[in-house]
């Protein structure tokens, strides 16, 4: 799904929803790129979608449990309540996310602190490509410098669980075993 600001609004759309509350709720698949900002409670309940757009209200990616979720603009209060699965990347230009950020189920990471984060400029081009962003060019034009200004917001027990797939996976086995390992593991520990 595309949305972009028609010509010459998209200075409006920088500061005012270009869609509304509820924007990608449960979603369990596919792509979204929006050239503006969303309404309130955005990307909830994803569990498979990568999304992207310029700011946030209130409750973003509450309950997420799969995809990405690219904010590149600031959020509202109560960011990833209840997240459990899936990444979000934050352009915290203003550093001020972490108080916008419910940290009670998710760790903040700077980029390629914790995992690959090469998606993330993969999302942004695919966001310039299909909506000529302004913002999304800005930050690719200077990138050495405006990647140090994303959060990766990252589930706990999500990270916890991929480290340990990664780390059965070079025992052999197929997936589901790896996966029952790694389940085992993180269940059955003291």
């Amino acid at each position: 799904m595309i949305v972009a600001s028609p010509e010459g609004a998209e200075d409006l759309y920088a500061h005012a929803p270009i869609i509304g509350n509820v924007a990608c709720f449960g979603a369990t698949s596919g792509e979204a790129y929006f050239n503006g900002r969303a309404g309130e409670r955005f990307a909830v309940r994803n569990s498979g979608a990568n999304v992207v757009v310029e700011g946030i209200g209130n409750n973003g990616c509450e309950y997420m449990t799969g995809g990405t979720a690219v904010i590149l603009g600031q959020t509202g209060r109560n960011f990833a309540a209840g997240m459990s699965g899936g990444v979000a990347y934050v352009y915290d230009w203003a550093n001020d996310f972490k108080q916008h950020c419910n940290p009670e189920l998710v760790d903040l990471y700077h980029l390629n602190e914790a995992g690959d984060d090469s998606q993330l400029k993969q999302l942004i081009e695919k966001h310039y490509y299909f909506t000529s962003s302004s913002l999304a060019k800005e930050i690719l034009d200077n990138w050495e410098t405006e990647q140090q200004k994303f959060i990766k917001v990252y589930p706990r027990d999500f990270h916890r669980m991929r480290d340990l797939i990664a780390k059965f996976a070079t025992d052999g086995g197929t997936e589901e075993q790896v996966i029952e390992k790694a389940f085992y593991a993180a269940t059955n520990q003291d």
